[in-house]
C-alpha cells in the first residue's frame, strides 16, 4: 500500500491548524474572574494590554486609585455612570455609589458587587455599600417602573435564555423588599447609559462628592489596618509574587 507523503504546504497547514487548536485550548483555561489589573480578560472576554505601573503615594487616597491603578476602561465606565446620575439630579450618595460600583472588577470580576461593597464598607455609609452590593443581582432583572430592561450586553456575554444562579435570584428577592431597593436600582439605571461613545467625563467634578461622603483613612487606603486593607494593597502591589 502506497503512503502518500504530504507536501511542505500541507505540513505547514497541518502545523498551523494544530497550533490554533492548542491556542484555543490555552485560551479556554484563562479564567475571566481574574481582575483586569492582573491580566484577566474583560467581562466580554477581551484581553487588555499590561504595562508598567506608576508608584503610588505613601498614603494613597481613592482618587489616587482612580488615577494610578484602576484600568482606563473601568474608570471611563464608572465616570460615565456617575456623570449620568449627577446630570439627572440624583442625590450625592447615589452619584458616589455609581462612581464606585465597579471598582472590584480591577481586582476580581466574580461577584464584583459583593467585593466592591466590602472594599468600601469601612469608608462610606451603609446605604452606599448596600446599593453597590445589590446592584449586581438587580442587573439581571428588569424594572419597567424606572425604565430598566435586561441589558443587551448581557445577552452577548451570557447568551440567550441565560438564567442567573439561585443565589443571584435570592439576592434580588431580598433587595426588592428592602427599604434601599431603589438606591441599588438607580445604579443599574445609570449603568445602562454608561457606555456612551465619545463621552469622557473627568474625575474632578466628583472630588467634592468623594470628600463629603468617603471617609479617607489618614494612614492611606491599604495601610489603615481595616478588614479590607489587604484588598487595596493587592491593587497597590499587583506585581508582588507573594
Amino acid at each position: 500500500m502506497e503512503v502518500k507523503r504530504k507536501t511542505s504546504e500541507e505540513r505547514a497547514d497541518a502545523l498551523e491548524e494544530s497550533m490554533m487548536k492548542q491556542l484555543d485550548k490555552a485560551s479556554a483555561q484563562v479564567r475571566r474572574g481574574t481582575g483586569v489589573l492582573f491580566g484577566g480578560l474583560t467581562p466580554g472576554g477581551l484581553p487588555l494590554a499590561q504595562g508598567a505601573l506608576a508608584a503610588m503615594p505613601p498614603k494613597p487616597t481613592i482618587v489616587d486609585f482612580f488615577k494610578l491603578r484602576f484600568t482606563p476602561h473601568t474608570v471611563t465606565h464608572m465616570l460615565q455612570s456617575a456623570n449620568d446620575a449627577q446630570r439627572k439630579g440624583e442625590p450625592e450618595e447615589t452619584v458616589l455609589a455609581c462612581l464606585l460600583h465597579d471598582i472590584a472588577v480591577n481586582l476580581i470580576k466574580v461577584d464584583h458587587g459583593w467585593w466592591a461593597a466590602q472594599m468600601v464598607e469601612p469608608y462610606v455609609s451603609e446605604k452606599v455599600s448596600w446599593a453597590i452590593r445589590y446592584h449586581q443581582a438587580l442587573r439581571f432583572f428588569p424594572d419597567p417602573s424606572v425604565g430598566y430592561g435586561y441589558p443587551e450586553r448581557y445577552v452577548q456575554i451570557f447568551g440567550e435564555g441565560y438564567v442567573p444562579e439561585p443565589y443571584i435570584e435570592a439576592a434580588y428577592e431580598q433587595a426588592r423588599k428592602h427599604k434601599w431597593y431603589m438606591q441599588a436600582r438607580m445604579i443599574t439605571v445609570h449603568d445602562l447609559y454608561a457606555f456612551e461613545p465619545g463621552v469622557h467625563p473627568t474625575l474632578e467634578p466628583f472630588v467634592d462628592v468623594i470628600g463629603r461622603h468617603f471617609k479617607q483613612p489618614k494612614e492611606g487606603l491599604g495601610f489603615d489596618g481595616s478588614p479590607v486593607a489587604h484588598m487595596w494593597r493587592s491593587l497597590i502591589y499587583p506585581d508582588n509574587p507573594l
